[in-house]
This record gives C-alpha cells, structure tokens and sequence, in this order.
C-alpha cells in the first residue's frame, strides 16, 4: 500500500475525510442509488462495465448472489479500517465537506476536460458508460457505479498490489507509489477500449490521454485523500459531463 498514511482523525477534516470507515460511509448512497436503480430497471438499466466483470469473476468462482459485489466492497472498506487501527467512529459533519471538495475536483476536472478538447478539438467523454442524452435518469445511475466499482477496481484494488510488486523488486515507496499511480492509469485508460474488452469503444489517442490524466488525478486523491473523494471525484465529474 502507498506509504502516504493519513494523519490522526484529530488532525481535522483531511485526516478524518481519508479514513476508510469515513469512506464507506461516504459511497454507501452512491452504492444503495446504483444497485437499488440496476435492479429495479432490470434489463433498461445501464450497467458500469467493471461491475459486470467483478460479478463474471464471482460467478466463475461459484458465487452469483446479486448483492455479493456491493457486500464485498463494503467488507474491503471496512478490512481497510480494522486493519489501519483507527476509531469506530464518524463526525457526520464531514460528509458534506466531502460532497463539496468532490464537486470541487469533479468541476476542475471538467475544465481540464474542456481546454483538452479545445487543445485538440475533440469530444469530452465520461468516464462512465455512454447513453444517450435522454436517458438521465439511467445515465445518473450508471455514473454512480463508475465511481464505485471503478475506484474500487482500479485504485483500490490495483494501485495496492502493484506497489506491492514493485516494492518486492527493491524500489523505494515513494517511486512505487509513482508507478503504482501511473500503472493504474494506463490500465484504466486502455480498459475503455475495444482491444480490451469487446463491449469498449474505439481507440481514440486523445480519450486516452485524457483517461491517464483523470486515472492519474484519481490515483493521486486515492493515495492522499481516500477511497471516498477519489470515488465521488469520479462520480461527479460523470455527472457534470452529462449535464453540461
């Protein structure tokens, strides 16, 4: 895991912010909004790409239980928590300060978005799945499992075990946390794509640019600011993005 600790929960809101525990309870409506509005549009809803491989994966290992990958990341969060030895408690007053920075960082990440596609004069994509403009009330759905299940894949899962890999082959922890950081984001870039996965998009150089610089800023907020902002960071961005 990257060595970037966060400070005791008394130092204040970005050390409380970054707790695991604090976390979960931050994404749990995200994660209640996705997989209540999955299962009640059934075959109209839109599914998160990463959530349908999780789910496969789970299958293939015997266990098809429709609310096992929504339980499991909850367990992952609260592994983390036991695991830092840190209070069983949550100051409520944070999760609003946490809804403000992640709409904070999802608005400048949309500019990001915006002079990049001027820079190159192309399209801004949403990291979540593509639908059409009319489709909002399933487009909102699906963008909150992009933020879920795609921080959870990708930075929560990912950036750990390849700083473990690379920490195991004798480089330093603040140079493994770089590469962890810029692995996930190459990675996460590339699995939007069709020679990745059959249901990707084509490949286009400038949205995969932009996808490394978005998993970049992700892998950053998750290593320094917590699972929480990365995965509402991600959601908003989404969100701001359908709405513009």
């Amino acid at each position: 895991m990257p060595d970037a600790e966060p400070a005791p929960p008394s130092s204040g809101y970005f050390a409380e912010s970054a707790r695991p525990l604090v976390s979960l309870a931050f994404v749990v409506p995200m994660l209640v909004v996705y997989e209540v509005g999955v299962f009640a549009l059934g075959p109209q809803a839109i599914r998160n790409g990463v959530d349908v491989w999780l789910r496969e994966l789970l299958i293939v290992l015997g266990f098809g239980q429709y609310f096992l990958l929504p339980l499991l990341t909850c367990g992952c969060l609260l592994a983390w928590h036991h695991l830092k030895e840190q209070p069983w408690k949550i100051s409520p007053g944070v999760l609003p300060l946490m809804l403000l920075e992640s709409a904070a960082l999802g608005l400048i990440l949309l500019g990001l978005a915006h002079w990049q596609a001027a820079l190159l004069k192309a399209e801004i994509a949403a990291e979540g799945s593509s639908v059409l403009p009319s489709e909002t009330i399933r487009q909102m759905i699906a963008y909150f499992g992009a933020g879920i299940y795609e921080e959870l894949l990708f930075r929560l899962m990912l950036i750990p075990a390849l700083w473990q890999v690379a920490i195991w082959l004798g480089t330093p922890k603040m140079a493994a946390t770089a590469i962890a950081i810029v692995g996930s984001s190459l990675i996460f870039s590339a699995a939007h794509y069709d020679f990745f996965t059959s249901a990707g998009e084509a490949f286009q150089w400038y949205s995969f640019l932009f996808r490394c610089s978005a998993g970049l800023i992700f892998g950053v907020l998750f290593s320094f600011r917590g699972f929480g902002i990365a995965a509402g960071t991600h959601a908003l961005y989404d969100v701001f993005v359908a709405l513009a």
